[in-house]
């Protein structure tokens, strides 16, 4: 199985506990078959205490994964897409209260529904109240996800085929087709998993007038050195892009998309701010760190202390949790005792949640299983890369939480 280890002895941690987990990941998820491999990384103050490798990086090779290996880490884009926008409203170019349609005029006319759908017409019903930017960060916009499979609005993204990244759209145009269809509910009023931060991509583009690749490239990639996270894979790093797998219908593992032919190779039509980037567990470690030391990695600051501290606290209307506001059949997060920030979902009960945290801990993932989490108070971050779909399916993300949380002297 090629297992890789690296546990530096660091007060904070018990090195023999944070290697019991590579155990555990090996016996329960690896050898099982559940998933094709899995890498990670633990850090406290900032510095990697743990980084462990198991597992092939792709189908009928021995080569296991590594520090150089590439991840799809889908809606793990979207702190990424928060952390621009909230750059933008510092130099005061927009508000985390700015109407939505000031921005995006397509929008204006969006109404919540009422009826139809399918072979019926829609029928809607004047918003109640106009949707905001903390809407689309917060997700409480009104929008829905395809693969939520909960209503006709949801079903209306898959006929046609409004999420594709390879299809008819670019960014702009994906928000007038989505114009078109109702909201779930009115702005403010729920809250739903959905698009929302793509469309926080295209207010990106059009505020700074820069493409959304080229923002992400040179306002926080590059000064980061962030070198291997990307939209697409250039040419010259493809061999370093692992086999990404899914769950067949016979409940059986099957490839979804092979590393040396991937999606990910070919430059997307819709640049997705909400699950479209690649990124190696390092790379994505210097984003965690970067909002560990509230904005400020390497002498580099992309945004203020306040305003981090202002996106990790939690932003639902009420000062509610997810488990009395969302609608979502599917999400990342755990809806006990969890509310949401401007791009993260925020512990704000740690009893409720049932597993050992902090209040103002937050964290995300993506549905090919990667994950992350921050813990300001014990600074301890982690970060997760594996590639197998659905991510709800296994309990991976709560028990490694567990297992890193107990590792702590």
């Amino acid at each position: 199985m090629g297992t890789i280890k690296g546990t530096t002895s660091r007060p904070g941690f018990d090195p023999a506990r944070l290697g019991a987990i590579d155990v555990f990941l090996k016996e329960r998820y690896l050898d099982s078959g559940r998933l094709p491999h899995a890498q990670l990384l633990v850090a406290h103050d900032g510095e990697v205490v743990h980084f462990s490798h198991q597992g092939p990086a792709r189908d009928g090779s021995d080569a296991p994964v590594d520090e150089r290996s590439l991840f799809r880490i889908a809606s793990m884009t979207k702190p990424v897409t928060s952390l621009a926008f909230m750059m933008l409203v510092e130099e005061a170019r927009v508000a985390l209260d700015t109407p939505v349609h000031h921005v995006l005029p397509a929008l204006a006319k969006v109404g919540v529904y009422q009826s139809g759908g399918g072979e019926a017409p829609f029928v809607t019903r004047p918003l109640d109240q106009p949707m905001r930017m903390v809407d689309l960060l917060r997700h409480t916009a009104g929008f829905t996800y395809g693969f939520q499979n909960r209503s006709n609005i949801d079903l209306a993204h898959r006929q046609s085929k409004l999420e594709s990244w390879h299809g008819g759209h670019d960014l702009q145009g994906f928000v007038e087709a989505l114009a078109e269809l109702p909201l779930e509910f009115s702005p403010g009023s729920a809250w739903n998993y959905s698009v929302a931060t793509d469309v926080l991509g295209a207010v990106v583009e059009r505020v700074s007038g820069t493409d959304l690749a080229t923002f992400f490239r040179d306002r926080i990639f590059a000064p980061l050195g962030m070198d291997d996270t990307f939209f697409h894979v250039p040419a010259d790093k493809v061999e370093r892009l692992t086999d990404c797998w899914a769950l067949s219908p016979d409940k059986t593992r099957v490839l979804y998309d092979r590393g040396e032919a991937s999606a990910w190779i070919r430059a997307p039509r819709l640049i997705s701010g909400g699950g479209g980037l690649v990124s190696t567990a390092l790379d994505y470690h210097r984003f965690c760190r970067l909002f560990l030391n509230r904005g400020e990695l390497d002498g580099v600051r992309l945004i203020g202390r306040k305003t981090v501290d202002l996106m990790t606290q939690n932003h639902l209307p009420g000062g509610g949790d997810l488990t009395t506001m969302s609608k979502s059949l599917f999400s990342e997060a755990q809806n006990a005792g969890t509310g949401f920030g401007l791009g993260f979902a925020v512990t704000q009960d740690v009893a409720r949640t049932m597993m050992p945290g902090s209040v103002g801990e937050y964290y995300w993932g993506g549905m090919f299983s990667t994950a992350f989490f921050i813990d300001p108070v014990e600074r301890v971050s982690m970060v997760f890369m594996t590639q197998f779909s659905p991510s709800m399916l296994y309990p991976i993300r709560r028990e490694l939480k567990t297992m890193i949380y107990a590792a702590l002297t």
